[in-house]
């Protein structure tokens, strides 16, 4: 890939519809200022003081916000939140992205989920986290309504993401039965359907996988060689995969031929959250605009040495930052 291919390819992002599918999280950043800290009078505990909030969509809300950073023409959010406070702020936040939250699905039936993440504010440190998230069965009359605007939503789409984010079986979006609609809405092949499931990912058919190496090892063992289990796995599947391997890069694989595209080095701090989010966004993206598999691995390892760069938040890789970061990489202009 070029330069100019590069950014040939990122103008034509604004072209395209992207569905995103799945958990919708809200991420709640609490800022404390541990020198403020009181005791409390009822109980003797320490009561941590928040100076500021900071919400994000979290999860599939991180998609969302790598493809909207991206310039993706129409983002489309399809998943499900509580009648909550939660809910709200998620939806606003979602909103001012500039993501579609037309079919986002609001039930008194659940929690909006959430991630509270309490952080010092003099070091940046995260203290222990608080979660909020479904732990019963997705209710059937939920179930359904996802379905059915998911089949309207998918033939509308050039591409979608599917972020599975829930551990626990059939309580979140990424049901059983909503598992097998996306395995008989991809079975074309005529776009790209990229899969992240946190606990799940064998059990889907038909899509691009996206493993890290952890997932892997639930899809076949203790196999080290990446370039070969990307293959195998490929082979197997008949979809491409993108193995996200932290900071060795992504090893994808389509089958037939595998390209291991090296990681790019960055200077310290860093945080890898939402990194494999921002590979899901530029992969997904540049293969709906008809990118070649290696030039959509490489805009993956583009954008997520970006994203890990932006430290107490879930980063974004923008069109003009992944040109400057190609151009530092690949000063003679082309990577190839």
């Amino acid at each position: 890939m070029t330069s100019l291919e590069l950014s040939n390819l990122l103008k034509n992002f604004d072209q395209l519809t992207i569905l995103v599918v799945g958990d919708f999280f809200l991420d709640r950043y609490l800022m404390i200022d541990s020198e403020i800290a009181e005791t409390s009078v009822e109980t003797g505990l320490e009561a941590h003081q928040v100076i500021e909030i900071r919400n994000n969509p979290g999860a599939a809300g991180t998609v969302t916000n790598n493809l909207c950073a991206l310039g993706i023409g129409h983002v489309v959010a399809l998943g499900v939140i509580g009648k909550d406070g939660h809910g709200s702020d998620l939806t606003q936040e979602l909103q001012q992205s500039g993501v579609d939250t037309t079919h986002i699905i609001s039930s008194s039936d659940r929690h909006t989920p959430v991630y509270t993440k309490p952080i010092r504010s003099s070091s940046g440190e995260e203290m222990e986290r608080i979660d909020i998230k479904n732990r019963s069965r997705t209710p059937q009359e939920l179930e359904s309504h996802i379905i059915e605007r998911l089949g309207f939503l998918y033939g509308q789409a050039d591409g979608m993401v599917v972020l599975d984010q829930v551990q626990e079986t059939n309580c979140g979006v990424i049901t059983t039965k909503v598992r097998k609609v996306i395995a008989e809405l991809a079975s074309s092949g005529d776009r790209p359907v990229l899969v992240d499931s946190r606990s799940h990912i064998s059990s889907f058919r038909n899509v691009i996988l996206k493993p890290n190496a952890d997932e892997l090892k639930g899809l076949i063992g203790n196999e080290t060689d990446a370039e070969k289990t990307a293959l195998a796995l490929s082979s197997k599947t008949g979809r491409p995969v993108i193995l996200t391997r932290g900071s060795n890069g992504i090893v994808a694989s389509d089958g037939s031929e595998t390209y291991s595209l090296p990681g790019i080095r960055v200077p310290e701090p860093i945080d890898i959250v939402g990194a494999g989010d921002s590979v899901s966004a530029a992969v997904t993206s540049a293969l709906a605009a008809r990118a070649s598999l290696p030039n959509a691995a490489l805009l993956g390892v583009l954008s997520s040495s970006i994203t890990v760069q932006q430290i107490g938040t879930t980063g974004t890789a923008s069109p003009n930052q992944i040109l400057t970061r190609f151009r530092e990489q690949f000063p003679d202009g082309s990577a190839s």
